[in-house]
């Protein structure tokens, strides 16, 4: 192999030992939690190297939200398509299976909302074009699946509140993000009758099933009409 190539190909080895051990912080502690010192420590290097492959941490942790968002790709791949079932199932299963991994890491949601915070500009401006482009496939791969059953459902007539399936879709992926966080914290808050505020237990579960059904009420189908 020669030099030009050797070094490419340790690099590409760097990049992803790195998003690995990033990755196996955040799952670890179940948030956004990944200090660079520790990151280098797990795989065996100085902390200098690091920004050496990355020109911030940013970068890396955009990085790391490519690996969840494959990861999710994936498992929507395997969901029912369009040609198997009828449009609201597939919306629905596509809906489940995103809130549920939401459930499942939560520091993939953490990272995802704390991309979110910044105008798109703004996070463009620090982070190489090479990763924009990347982050910006594995964000279009996740919604793509949402999109397609919202576009079968329009064509067939069952999903009558939905102009653009597009847009839609997106919408979608934004609203199960912030209705998720509800699960991950597991509480409520309520005023008594007195006025003070009392807080009660949320079920993660009726979030997820609540989640689909407002995804299937935004396309025009409620539940009873899909039973």
């Amino acid at each position: 192999m020669s030099p030009p190539r050797a070094a490419a190909a340790l690099r590409r080895e760097r990049e992803r030992d790195l998003v690995a051990a990033t990755r196996a912080l955040f799952d670890e502690r179940g948030m956004l939690d990944a200090p660079i010192e520790e990151i280098a420590r797990a795989v065996g290097i100085a902390r200098g190297l690091i920004y050496r492959q990355f020109s911030s941490k940013e970068e890396l942790f955009v990085l790391t939200v490519t690996n969840y968002l494959d990861e999710l790709e994936g498992l929507l791949g395997d969901a029912p398509t369009s040609s198997e079932g009828a449009p609201a199932d597939v919306l629905a299963a596509r809906i489940e299976i995103f809130a549920r991994f939401c459930l499942r890491y939560p520091a993939f949601q953490d990272n995802v909302l704390s991309l979110m915070h910044r105008p798109a500009k703004a996070l463009h401006d620090i982070v190489s074009e090479a990763i924009w482009l990347r982050l910006g496939q594995g964000m279009a791969a996740c919604i793509d699946p949402l999109a397609q059953a919202l576009r079968a459902g329009v064509d067939d007539g069952t999903f009558t509140a939905v102009d653009d399936p597009e847009y839609t879709a997106n919408i979608l992926w934004t609203q199960t993000l912030g209705a998720m966080h509800l699960a991950r914290i597991a509480v409520g808050v309520r005023r008594t009758g007195e006025g003070a505020p009392a807080l009660f237990t949320v079920d993660p579960a009726d979030v997820v099933a609540t989640c689909v059904a407002s995804a299937l009420a935004s396309a025009g189908v409620s539940l009873r009409v899909r039973e």
